[in-house]
Parts: C-alpha cells; sequence; structure tokens
C-alpha cells in the first residue's frame, strides 16, 4: 500500500476578507476530492486571506497509481482556477512497508 500527499502554497486574487476567501477554497477543496477521489483540506496559513495552503493525501494499492492522481490534481489547480496562483508544491511518497 502507497500512501501520497501533496501540499499546494496559494496566493488567492482579488481576496479582501477571510470569507471571500473561504467562497474561493470550498469548491476548490470539493473538485480536488472529486477528480482524485482522495483527502483534500486547507492545512496553512488559515488567519491570512489573501495565502493559502491545501493539502490533499491518498492512498492506493501502487505507486504508480498515486503519483497519477497527485499529478491530477496538480494539473487542476494549475490550470483550472485562473484565481488562484500557485507559488509552490510539496510532495511525498511513502510505503507501508517503510
Amino acid at each position: 500500500m502507497w500512501i501520497g500527499w501533496i501540499a499546494f502554497d496559494l496566493l488567492l486574487g482579488d481576496v479582501h476578507s477571510l470569507k471571500e476567501k473561504r467562497r474561493i477554497l470550498r469548491p476548490l477543496i470539493a473538485d480536488l476530492s472529486r477528480r482524485t477521489e482522495a483527502a483534500a483540506a486547507e492545512v496553512g496559513a488559515h488567519d491570512l486571506h489573501r495565502r493559502a495552503e491545501i493539502g490533499v493525501a491518498v492512498v492506493a494499492g501502487e505507486a504508480s497509481r498515486v503519483r497519477d492522481l497527485l499529478d491530477r490534481a496538480e494539473r487542476a489547480v494549475a490550470d483550472d482556477h485562473p484565481e488562484i496562483t500557485l507559488l509552490s508544491t510539496r510532495r511525498g511518497l511513502h510505503s507501508s512497508a517503510d
């Protein structure tokens, strides 16, 4: 069994409040969960209204499947949400045997 994760450091567009931030992040997180069949959540920068950190975690039987799902999540954030600028990503991949 393989466990993978990816964290996105995001800069949000024309956002002036935490309420507006949530209005942008809620559909993004739902989209990531739906596309990757994985857990997605806001994991950092909670008190900053123009920055966000989103994490996605996935478990699969093969490392290649985990990589594919994490790649799909990264493409979704980078390509399908013009109101968001992807600043950086961090990834991890671990075997249950580790």
